[in-house]
């Protein structure tokens, strides 16, 4: 049914706490105007929660600052009472163990500010990797009116001519120096053009895909995934988010109005199309877990099997997100998969109207970044998911930045028990490796590593880069940049830490990886396998306190989204009693 719009003027949320001559309404307008906010802002108004993850430690969020005053802008024009509310901001580059342990801290952190403060609905103001979904996923549990800007990406990188992508060219340089084609001089070079202007991964990479996720679920203004950090309309996009929100808050538009079942078989075949990050996997699975949206990775493999990659961008393709915009952005790709009959184009978006009215009309200004389909960099684009006695709830591959040949593929196990053991081997002359075998790697799940690292991608050995390889099959229970690339399977689930089948496999198994069959089979009897189960023993204790031990005790598996048991489904706006 199409969405009808709540009766305006009512009595807004905020005017629990600030409505009225009582005691606690005196008490708290008295305490905000010691700031000089005006008395009538304090009228009904709608009141906007700007939820900004800027850090200066946070560099693709770095610049955050200008956008929020842009979105405050917006709100005060459309008649909104915009407030700052700087939130949890994780960090892909700087954080450790690693961001995503941090994911669901950032989420439980903005529900509860949300849910405990005075605010009618709310900005999400985005960029790196973890801060789209945690907002996604603390918005979606509260179910106020919410709307996402993000950051954008940075301009392209250059290097003696060559395009340089964020994380995809780190990758490819860091190889290159092993397999002694570029000096380490050159690499030091190279890094002053990695990162050239404030945004996110210039790349497909994760943040990029959570934005372009955000806006084919509706829950961003059509065109803002793409759109460079410095670009004027960057910041124009921002503006209209703003008197939008005061909008959406009159209408009481709220995320369980968009994200519905249909809104993710969207973004499923989105990030298929676009070449998008396996990260995006956990990710929706985890936001669709907080509005009680039945979603599962069979949904991901069934529903982006069929939708070729036609996005022509790093790591899949050659070009960055700046040719992206250029040439008309997601927009484009939406309208495309609108007219193959793989949108469902009445899904609703924060604009109030639907998908199809949003993309009906975009335009591809370049056929060498968003492809024609007969010339699709992938004829079959979505997230691969494999099952098999070494996955019993499955595993997953990204098709578009995997090497052909090695989709089918039977080879001899190198084991590494975990990161460490992996850092220790890798460069030995002495490790017996050839690039028909198959590394694996343990014990950096969700539990594991813990919180479920990007090192899935285990660069290769320098002794096979030596002779021209640039790929073998890796198989692991972590997770891999959106930036990265190769035949590299992912999530494998459950992890060896949770006394997954991973957890006992032994170096000279033979792993065999049929992706046409979405096979994952490790080739010992079922006997065998039973044998060795029942004599693991787990290789991480809990932690004895903080964080760390919630983490731990709570945690799920990649497979349902790595979210917290205690946060699924949506807990409403209800605040505790009145305390004065």
């Amino acid at each position: 049914m199409p969405f009808k719009p709540a009766p305006w003027p009512r009595r807004l949320r905020s005017q629990e706490w600030f409505g009225g001559a009582s005691k606690d309404a005196i008490y708290r307008r008295a305490w905000m105007k010691n700031q000089g906010f005006p008395a009538d802002l304090f009228d009904g108004r709608p009141v906007i929660g700007i939820l900004n993850t800027y850090s200066e430690l946070n560099p693709c969020n770095a610049h955050l600052h200008d956008l929020a005053q842009r979105v405050k802008h917006g709100v005060y024009e459309a008649g909104g009472f915009p407030v700052d509310v700087p939130v949890f901001s994780v960090s892909e580059s700087g954080f450790r163990p690693t961001a995503m342990m941090f994911r669901n801290l950032a989420a439980m952190a903005v529900e509860e500010t949300i849910r405990g403060q005075q605010m009618d609905g709310v900005v999400c103001l985005v960029g790196c990797d973890k801060t789209t979904p945690s907002l996604l996923m603390g918005a979606a549990s509260v179910d106020l009116p919410a709307i996402m800007v993000t950051g954008g990406p940075m301009l392209n990188g250059y290097y003696r001519g060559e395009r340089v992508g964020s994380g995809t060219h780190l990758w490819k340089f860091s190889e290159a120096v092993k397999a002694g084609q570029m000096t380490e001089k050159e690499f030091l070079e190279a890094e002053a053009s990695m990162s050239r202007s404030p945004g996110s991964c210039n790349t497909m990479g994760t943040a990029s895909t959570m934005a372009s996720m955000a806006e084919a679920l509706g829950m961003a203004l059509s065109g803002n995934a793409a759109i460079p950090a410095v670009d004027s309309r960057r910041r124009m996009m921002a503006q209209l988010t703003g008197r939008r929100i005061v909008q959406m808050v009159k209408d009481d538009l709220k995320p369980s109005d968009i994200l519905t079942r249909e809104a993710f078989q969207n973004a499923i075949r989105t990030n298929a199309a676009i070449g998008g990050s396996t990260n995006a996997v956990i990710h929706l699975l985890a936001i669709a877990g907080r509005v009680g949206v039945k979603l599962t990775l069979d949904d991901w493999d069934a529903w982006g099997r069929d939708v070729p990659t036609i996005v022509n961008l790093m790591p899949s393709g050659k070009y960055l997100m700046e040719e992206f915009f250029y040439a008309g952005g997601l927009p484009v790709v939406l309208r495309r998969l609108g007219e193959a009959g793989l949108l469902n184009r009445d899904a609703l978006t924060v604009s109030g109207r639907t998908m199809w009215d949003e993309v009906k009309d975009a335009l591809n200004h370049n056929e060498d970044v968003i492809l024609p389909a007969e010339r699709a960099l992938t004829r079959s684009g979505g997230i691969v998911v494999l099952r098999g006695n070494l996955a019993p709830d499955g595993a997953v591959l990204k098709p578009s930045a995997a090497t052909p040949a090695l989709m089918k593929h039977r080879g001899r196990a190198v084991v590494f028990e975990d990161i460490d053991d992996y850092k220790a081997k890798i460069s030995r002359e002495d490790l017996d490796i050839d690039e028909t075998c198959v590394m694996v790697l343990k014990n950096c799940g969700p539990k594991g590593y813990p919180g479920m690292a990007e090192v899935g991608n285990m660069g290769l050995p320098p002794k096979v880069l030596r002779k021209g390889i640039t790929d073998m099959v890796r198989i692991s229970d972590a997770r891999m940049s959106g930036t990265a690339y190769g035949t590299v399977v992912l999530h494998t689930s459950p992890e060896a830490a949770a006394g997954g089948p991973l957890a006992v496999v032994r170096d000279g198994d033979m792993i065999e990886l049929d992706v046409p069959n979405r096979r994952l089979h490790l080739d010992i009897t079922e006997a065998e396998l039973r044998a060795r189960l029942a004599a693991w023993k787990p290789p991480v204790a809990s932690p004895s306190g903080g964080y760390a031990k919630l983490f731990h005790d709570h945690v799920e598996q990649a497979s349902t989204g790595a979210d917290f048991d205690f946060l699924k489904g949506c807990r409403g706006n209800a605040v505790a009693r009145e305390s004065h």
